[in-house]
């Protein structure tokens, strides 16, 4: 079994991210900030006209790099962090209510935790170009399971002692504890930020 995430062309829009990069970090931002936080954010990044109107297609890649660049830059990196790990939440919030059918979503809550994960796995796998860009995405469905993201656009360019695809963690991590197991974790335990040559993400339950 595979379901759907997307139902755009993967030729097409390569170097494109769905637009929930850029709105759950608004959201997120907003929760947590204030109204201001997100204007003064988008406008470091240079994405002063998504103020008017969020997104509501694919969006360059290059747009999701320069908000997580921007985010670092006006919170520091443990705050930026946060927004964005919960920022990942509400995108697995609404993938589960828009994107991936309740039927699907039914059938994996009752399989065994590896059978839904190794069915999960491969629908992420068949739909990463949505999230990664031009990165790469990779996976290792044996326990403890690893989701694996070369040239991630959440830390490109960036140098940090610490992982910052928190974003991408928290996403995994809402469908995991939905879909596979509810007592999931998921924990970047290697990033490109830090010198890794990918970013790792590890679950386990």
């Amino acid at each position: 079994m595979a379901f759907q995430v997307a139902d755009v062309n993967e030729t097409v829009h390569r170097g494109r991210i769905g637009p929930n990069a850029i709105i759950r970090i608004a959201e997120s931002l907003e929760a947590s900030q204030g109204r201001q936080a997100v204007t003064d954010l988008f406008h470091l990044a240079g994405l002063d006209r998504y103020l008017q109107a969020m997104p509501t297609e694919m969006v360059d890649e290059q747009e999701v790099v320069a908000l997580q660049g921007a985010l670092r830059v006006q919170l520091g990196i443990p705050a930026a962090r946060s927004v964005s790990r919960d920022a990942g939440l509400r995108t697995g919030d609404y993938l589960l209510a828009n994107r991936i059918p309740r039927p699907a979503q039914r059938l994996l809550s009752i399989l065994p935790p590896s059978l839904a994960c190794r069915t999960l796995i491969k629908a992420i796998r068949g739909n990463s170009w949505t999230f990664v860009g031009t990165g790469v995405f990779d996976a290792d469905p044996s326990y403890p399971p690893k989701l694996l993201i070369a040239n991630s656009p959440m830390c490109r360019g960036a140098t940090a002692a610490e992982p910052l695809c928190d974003f991408y963690a928290g996403t995994f991590e809402r469908l995991f504890r939905r879909l596979v197991q509810r007592e999931s974790v998921v924990t970047e335990i290697a990033c490109e930020a830090n010198g890794a040559p990918r970013c790792v993400f590890e679950v386990r339950w």
